[in-house]
Formats: C-alpha cells, structure tokens, sequence
C-alpha cells in the first residue's frame, strides 16, 4: 500500500488506485425496506465500490417545534421544517440490520454517517467498515471523537467549514488515535451549481493537511465528478436512486443506474489517462519513433569525401544517426562509402563514435 492509503473491506484507496466510488442512498428508499434493497442492488450491478446511508431519527436531530429557527427558509426544502424533513427522509434503525446482511449478501459495501451517539453504536454493533462523517456535523467535535475511538476510517466532508474547522475536525479525530481520514471536498447546496464546484479546493486540501482528498459532488451531472479524478481526488461520492421520476426528497439530484455506471466506467477512464509521473514514454508511442527526423544520405559519398549539407539531411525516417548531431557530421572526412537513402551513422565520421 501507497503512504497515506486507506482500506475499506480489502479495497485500497489511493492516489495509485481508481477513485473510490460511493452511491449516497439518503432518502432515495423512499420509506420503503423494499425500495431501499433495491437501490442497493441497483447500485452493485452500477459497479459501485461502496453504498451509504444516513443513521438518524427525527428526534436525534432535531425537535418538533415550528418556530421560526426552525423552519427552512430557501432552498430544495423551502418552507418545511426541519423535523418534518427527517420524519420523511430517515432510515429507521430497525432496518439497519436488514439491510447490511442484504448488502454483504450481494457481496457491496455498505457503511453509514451517524448523527448522534446512538447511531454510531448501532452502526458498530453491526460491524461497520468504516464511518462518514456528513458537512453539517464537522463541527461537533464531540461525536467525531467518539466515531473516531471506535478505530474505523473516517470519511469526512467539508461543506461549509473554514480551514481552522477543517483542521479542530482532523484533530479531534487525530487526538484520540485515529488517523485513518479521507477528507471530501463538497459545496453544501443541493443542488450544487457546477459553476460553484470549487473543484480547486482538492489539491488545496491535499497541500494543507497532507491528506487524501475526495469529492462528495451534488452537481447535476458528471463532469465535476471526472475532472476531480483528473486532479487527484481518490474517491468519489454521489446521491443516487433508482428512478428522479418517482420523487423523493434528494432524487432531483441524484444519479439514476444508467447514470451511476457511465460515472463508474469515466472517472477509471479519467484515472487511467492520468498515468505515472514520470519522463517514461507510453507504449503507445513506439511504433511511431519511425516518424522522428534523422540523420540519412541523400547522395553517394566516397570514402575520404568532406560530408556536406548537400550530401546529408535531417529527414523522416528516424532510423538514422539523432538529428542532434547534425553539426557534427557536416564539415567531417567520411571514414566509409555511403549510398543515398543510407542511414548516417557514427562509423561514417567519427572511428571513437560519440559522447
């Protein structure tokens, strides 16, 4: 493993691997068991690396008052309050045990963001391969401690927060032994224009905290999820539901099947067209060094003849002597016959060859 890696069930996450795809189920069950197996499903046959869901009740987020503070004011949700948003949205806890035997049944990833303490135990209880931790709760630094005792790798996003809250998150977690953090890049708006992606920030996190960096993307569409791999992000986060037409609180910017493989299948491309960092030449390349200029004889030259510019020209194929040599050879006693269309080589002027 690279430096830095981080391992959820035997799949590697690094710089040296395709990014990590996660489809983000949130609200997508519809409040159907059902619906929520079949998104899961949906997701495996996508080519997914992992799935995620939301572990909250209504009450562990909130209180059911319709006071002003309350009350969302713009936005996908304008006008509902908050308590009736989670009524509709979450995953009740008594599925949660159904759902990850379904999920390793079919043999995908399933891990979960809690909101609370209660949540994170649940989630341990059932084995849990790792913990996300969602925009909105970088701030509490108590439950990211608590999440972070229990040893699992953190995924943890940072819509909204500053660089200082960033950094309290990390070392909340860091303060209590776990270092095994992907941060993700992400604009809290839902949904997120593209022309606000700020995709600029993954390096920028990269650089400030020596960390992995992902994107957890609410665009519509797929492009800001690509461009991301093409700058280092190694994993990738995205809402997806079986079908936007059915409706549902996140549907309107989540990612259909069809849409959900054709990101898998890109953001690979995107990743293998990166390619290593180095001066080493693709395979690609070699049947085309034919094409280079080099060194050839355009006119008979005789053993002990001046080579001229008339007699030698830098030309295609690139068979011959480099072209770099070109001024050596000019002006020099050819040392042996040569025929027009011969290569040039260091035997013709130089019996010690060249440095």
């Amino acid at each position: 493993m690279t430096p830095n890696s981080i391992v959820i069930n035997a799949r590697e996450i690094s710089r040296e691997k395709p990014p990590y795809i996660i489809a983000e189920v949130s609200a997508n069950h519809n409040g159907s068991i059902i619906r929520a197996k079949e998104t899961i499903l949906a997701a495996r046959n996508a080519g997914v690396d992992a799935v995620k869901i939301q572990t909250y009740t209504p009450d562990t987020m909130t209180i059911d008052v319709q006071k002003s503070d309350f009350l969302i004011e713009d936005g996908l949700w304008k006008g509902r309050s908050l308590y009736d948003l989670y009524s509709e949205a979450y995953t009740p806890f008594e599925w949660h045990k159904e759902l990850f035997a379904y999920a390793n049944e079919i043999g995908v990833t399933l891990f979960s963001s809690p909101f609370d303490e209660t949540a994170v135990d649940l989630l341990d209880s059932l084995d849990v391969p790792a913990f996300k931790i969602a925009s909105f709760e970088v701030v509490d630094l108590p439950l990211i401690k608590y999440i972070a005792k229990k040893g699992k790798p953190i995924l943890m996003s940072t819509g909204m927060a500053s660089s200082d809250e960033i950094g309290e998150a990390l070392e909340a977690a860091k303060s209590v032994g776990n270092n095994n953090i992907l941060l993700f890049h992400c604009i809290s708006s839902y949904p997120a224009p593209l022309s606000e992606a700020n995709l600029n920030m993954i390096p920028l996190l990269q650089k400030e905290f020596k960390i992995q960096v992902g994107l957890s993307d609410h665009t519509v569409g797929n492009l800001a999820s690509v461009l991301a791999t093409s700058i280092g992000a190694t994993a990738i986060e995205k809402h997806f539901t079986i079908d936007r037409s059915d409706g549902g609180v996140d549907s309107s910017f989540s990612l259909e099947p069809n849409e959900m493989k054709a990101l898998v299948n890109a953001t690979k491309e995107a990743f293998q067209a990166l390619g290593p960092q180095s001066f080493s030449r693709a395979t690609a390349e070699d049947g085309n060094k034919v094409f280079r200029r080099s060194l050839y004889f355009v006119e008979d030259v005789n053993e002990g003849d001046v080579i001229t510019k008339e007699s030698v020209r830098r030309i295609r194929p690139g068979f011959g002597l480099a072209a770099k040599y070109y001024d050596h050879v000019i002006g020099s006693t050819c040392l042996m016959p040569a025929k027009r269309g011969d290569r040039v080589t260091v035997q013709h002027f130089n019996k010690g060859g060249t440095k």
